[in-house]
């Protein structure tokens, strides 16, 4: 989530980082969908409506689109305006997408040659470069607008109902209503209550939803949710976005895959090893390890593969800047390190070389399993 106040400082960098996760995750030979957590996610879900420093109380900082993240009274108190100035910026945000996507930022060629991670990851570049090369020579202009866009997609959690509600539209020619605050509205581990407003609301809307899973869902109840939100069993309506931690994720998550297999739903399972992650570092600030992230990723591979399952996705929450939110990485960030550049407003990042450590990671797991397969279908071909 980014604040109201250093959004055009921050997003192109963010477009940065997309742009090289779509790049490398080309070498999985699958087409890949980019799906921002940005353009309309300014306000955030607390467990408490109040804080206390000090003996003071006050209201707490529900995101910018509300109030103010500054201790006193009058910042935080809700300023109707700042939905208003949400909804600019996150039109701006979409036109600077635009400009990104389509305006020569995506193009690949430009992205092997000036990438500052080509030496580490010297072969998996030379693939893709070959990859390039290959569809040049078949007669594919350089300038084609597969080689030079991207298509990005925004998303965001279905948390302010009287937002979200305001900008709902019904589409003239089918009949159905859409949510025109983001292409993907996803439901909170807060407001999922079977019987609550927001479920409601999303029931109503024909954009794709999301549901975050957390090892508190029970299978039974995770089963009737989708059905209530997808009542059709429409694919590509309902992604289930699983948040627990590496520990949580072999033990809850077989039980889940098992449950909505039996139900007979199509879903899209996808990773957010970000949420289930966060620890407050010995100076108070909140943190998130890296090689916790990878661990609950590896376990959501490990149990997909177990279950014969299809792991459709991550979910991370990053930045291009070099900040230091997240401990770990290749290039190692310390307790120690955070306040040093620590700038979120909200929940810790991933830095540009986390990011693309953790998409490489993937890129390799999902290759060699893509190498097996392959190799058994060749096997069984030559007996």
């Amino acid at each position: 989530m980014f604040s109201l106040h250093d959004w055009q400082k921050n997003h192109p960098h963010s477009i940065f980082v997309y742009k090289h996760l779509s790049c490398y995750t080309k070498d999985l030979w699958h087409y890949v969908f980019q799906v921002g957590r940005m353009a309309g996610q300014f306000a955030k879900p607390r467990s408490n409506p109040i804080e206390t420093r000090d003996g003071v109380t006050l209201p707490s900082y529900q995101g910018d689109i509300i109030n103010h993240d500054d201790f006193d009274e009058k910042s935080r108190a809700p300023n109707p305006q700042r939905l208003i100035r949400a909804y600019s910026q996150s039109a701006s945000t979409l036109n600077l997408l635009r400009a990104f996507a389509h305006g020569g930022y995506a193009d690949l060629q430009y992205f092997l040659r000036h990438s500052t991670q080509g030496d580490r990851y010297v072969e998996l570049a030379q693939r893709v470069h070959d990859a390039i090369g290959f569809l040049l020579a078949a007669g594919l202009p350089p300038q084609h607008p597969m080689m030079t866009t991207a298509e990005f997609w925004t998303s965001h959690e279905c948390l302010h109902l009287p937002y979200d509600q305001a900008l709902t539209r019904e589409d003239s020619t089918s009949g159905l209503y859409y949510d025109c605050s983001a292409h993907m509205l996803w439901v909170g581990e807060r407001t999922r209550q079977l019987d609550g407003a927001h479920v409601e609301f999303l029931r109503g809307i024909s954009n794709p939803v999301g549901i975050k899973v957390s090892d508190k869902l029970d299978s039974s109840e995770l089963v009737k949710l989708c059905e209530i939100l997808n009542p059709h069993n429409k694919p590509g309506r309902l992604t289930l976005i699983t948040r627990m931690g590496a520990e949580n994720m072999r033990a809850k998550l077989p039980h889940m895959i098992r449950a909505v297999r039996q139900a007979g739903l199509i879903v899209t399972w996808v990773c957010d090893p970000m949420h289930g992650n966060t620890i407050s570092a010995p100076c108070g600030l909140k943190t998130r390890s890296f090689d916790a992230i990878r661990a609950e990723l590896r376990a959501f591979f490990d149990v997909h593969e177990q279950e014969g399952s299809y792991p459709g996705g991550v979910h991370l929450e990053m930045t291009g800047q070099n900040v230091t939110e997240c401990i770990g990485g290749s290039n190692t960030v310390t307790f120690d390190d955070l306040s040093s550049r620590y700038r979120t407003h909200c929940d810790p990042r991933l830095n540009a070389s986390q990011s693309l450590e953790l998409a490489f990671a993937i890129a390799e797991r999902l290759r060699k399993k893509r190498d097996r397969t392959w190799t058994s279908l060749i096997s069984k071909v030559e007996a």
